[in-house]
């Protein structure tokens, strides 16, 4: 189970997590609040721009309007009769698309065949302009007629009243009038112009900044004169029902507002926070506003909350991850510091330490460790190197010393079986010798010729001439295993002109003195004048033991010994018939010392001592292990002796 206590890295990447995560969330929260700020600084500056466009496009229709009025009135003047007024209102009507009625009011009894009032219109209906006389009633006192009147000139003013037309414009309608004077001056009435603020109003609601936001227009004392909300146009101010204490953002607002002011507020409105931009209508007495409401401003700020929460989960998740890594990876190197010394510490000192290149306090910890293994490596490896030298050293000491001892008792064997092969014939000798002086000594006793006969004599002599042969041959080969004996052979005179059939039947006629019963064969491939450069004594010696190993150890029937020429070599073949030599003792057989036997007779010099002289001669013995019948020993010699 993981153990927090025990984890390094964990408490680490706890620790970092607590001090990272606050700075990321502060950071967030910067961010947020920046970004609110931004966003409403944008909102602003849109919302003015839009407000800006409009009241531009306001005031290009109220211009228009004040020019087509002003361009027409001295007209009117100079032609004050009823056909042709109605005629007046109608062109300006036509003429000028920003206007949406106009009318030419006079005062009483201007024409008597009309009565006390006469007043024309006309108006604009879809695609249509419908023009009539109204009916006689008090416009007299009408806001329309009266301002411009009283004020003596030109001027802007909004009403809502309805006239005594049949079609009248719906809703409020902002009209320009302006006063006409006979030629002596005499005022005679109002020419006015109407726009409709309805239209203006959707005009107006097709270039709002956001969904939801909508234009107001309040009039010198508060009243709205363009609100989404009719019930409150022109019978309603923005004063009305707000209270000072929990809607004075209000108050401010519409105090703002009829002063002509421009700028921005934050308000309240209907219990939703709006941000509100405001202006003065040029050349009236108007403040034009735009309102938008904050859920619209702040969409993209709170979609961008929805997308920043799960980017703020993923992000610490991210962190909490990304940490957890750093540290693994920083803390890495102790980790394995910690497992390279406890395997140390188990005794194991095969481990290695790389050097890192890391400069911080890490890197110079895993430093100084591997700067301590190679020290501790070198000293331990300083006291391998003198155990397995003390170790090799007794390993040869216990080499040498059965060495020894093995030649000790080799050196016994060897005494031993030298002691018994010489002993053997020694002792026929000295009583062959005994036996012939006491015959000699009985027959001068007896002055008798009845001793030993002339077969028996002569059988008494050969056999201790083939037993002194027999130590003349010991002694001789012991003499060629020594030192001295490998010196003079390796001093041997080694350019005998050397005719190989005579060598052949010289060794063979040798063998006979010692085995006189042993048939031996022979075969050759050379004529009897074919001669070779080599030593003729070593050659011999060599076939010798050959022929005398075969009548030793073969059935004496079936001896052979042939004489081959191969190139620049000639090949003396020696062959017999008997049990052979097993595959076991074929590397020991010319081993010096060494018997297959050791029952048997002989030193273990013979075939040792033949391959020697082999050697010497610029040649080789080998033994045929295909031939299974016996044993077939073959002497390879150069024709030409070796320099």
């Amino acid at each position: 189970m993981f153990n927090i206590r025990k984890s390094f890295s964990t408490k680490l990447s706890l620790a970092t997590v607590l001090l990272s995560v606050p700075i990321f969330i502060a950071s967030l929260g910067i961010l947020f609040t920046q970004s609110r700020h931004m966003i409403r600084n944008e909102a602003m500056g849109r919302a003015h721009g839009v407000l800006t466009a409009t009241l531009q496009q306001l005031n290009r229709h109220l211009i228009a309007i004040e020019t087509a009025t002003n361009i027409n009135y001295w007209q009117v003047e100079q032609a004050l009769r009823p056909d042709t007024l109605l005629g007046f209102t109608r062109s300006i009507v036509r003429m000028n698309p920003h206007i949406d009625g106009c009318s030419i009011s006079l005062e009483p009894n201007t024409f008597t065949q009309y009565g006390r009032y006469f007043s024309v219109y006309s108006i604009r209906e879809s695609d249509s302009i419908v023009s009539t006389i109204e009916e006689p009633y008090e416009y007299f006192d009408r806001i329309w007629y009266k301002t411009p009147r009283e004020l003596q000139q030109p001027c802007w003013v909004v009403y809502d009243d309805i006239d005594s037309l049949d079609v009248v414009l719906n809703g409020m309608l902002a009209s320009y009038g302006r006063p006409l004077y006979k030629a002596d001056s005499t005022f005679v009435g109002i020419i006015s112009t109407d726009l409709s603020l309805l239209r203006l109003s959707k005009v107006m609601s097709e270039e709002k900044p956001y969904p939801n936001s909508y234009f107001m227009m309040l009039g010198d004392d508060g009243r709205y004169f363009v609100h989404p909300d009719s019930t409150r146009l022109f019978s309603h101010t923005i004063f009305d029902g707000a209270d000072p204490r929990q809607q004075a953002d209000i108050i401010a607002l519409g105090h703002e507002m009829t002063a002509g002011k421009k700028g921005h507020m934050n308000v309240t409105i209907d219990g939703e926070p709006c941000l509100v931009c405001y202006q003065p209508v040029p050349g009236t007495s108007w403040s034009l506003a735009v309102v938008c409401p904050d859920n619209d401003v702040l969409a993209s700020y709170h979609r961008l909350t929805y997308i920043v929460l799960p980017l703020l989960i993923i992000g610490l998740a991210i962190i909490l991850l990304m940490c957890g890594k750093a540290v693994s990876y920083t803390i890495r190197p102790l980790n394995e510091l910690l497992d390279k010394t406890q395997s140390i510490a188990a005794g194991n000192m095969e481990v290695h330490i790389a050097r890192s290149e890391r400069e911080d306090v890490i890197g110079r910890l895993q430093n100084s460790f591997a700067t301590m293994l190679r020290s501790l490596n070198f000293h331990m490896g300083s006291v391998r190197y003198t155990s397995d030298q003390t170790r090799l050293r007794n390993q040869e000491l216990e080499q040498a010393t059965q060495l020894v001892m093995e030649a000790d008792r080799q050196k016994t064997a060897f005494i031993q079986n030298v002691t018994h092969q010489i002993r053997t014939p020694l002792n026929i000798i000295m009583g062959f010798a005994q036996l012939l002086s006491e015959t000699a000594s009985a027959t001068d006793a007896t002055s008798s010729h009845e001793g030993i006969s002339e077969e028996e004599l002569k059988s008494i002599t050969d056999t201790m001439g083939h037993n002194a042969q027999l130590l003349n041959r010991m002694v001789l080969m012991l003499f060629d295993s020594s030192d001295s004996g490998l010196t003079e052979e390796l001093k041997a005179h080694k350019h005998d002109t050397v005719p190989c059939n005579d060598v052949a039947r010289e060794t063979i006629s040798y063998i006979k003195l010692h085995y006189p019963n042993l048939k031996v064969s022979t075969q050759t491939d050379v004529d009897d004048n074919f001669t070779i450069q080599t030593s003729r004594l070593y050659l011999m010696r060599a076939l010798r033991e050959l022929l005398y190993n075969a009548a030793k150890y073969s059935d004496g029937q079936h001896v052979s010994l042939r004489v081959e020429h191969t190139g620049n070599a000639v090949r003396f073949v020696v062959e017999d018939t008997g049990k052979g030599i097993s595959e076991k003792d074929r590397d020991a057989i010319f081993e010096f010392f060494t018997k297959v036997d050791d029952l048997s007779e002989g030193l273990g010099l013979g075939l040792p001592l033949a391959k020697r002289h082999a050697h010497n001669l610029g040649g080789d013995l080998t033994l045929d292990v295909d031939y299974h019948e016996g044993c077939r020993f073959i002497i390879e010699i150069p024709i030409a002796s070796p320099a």
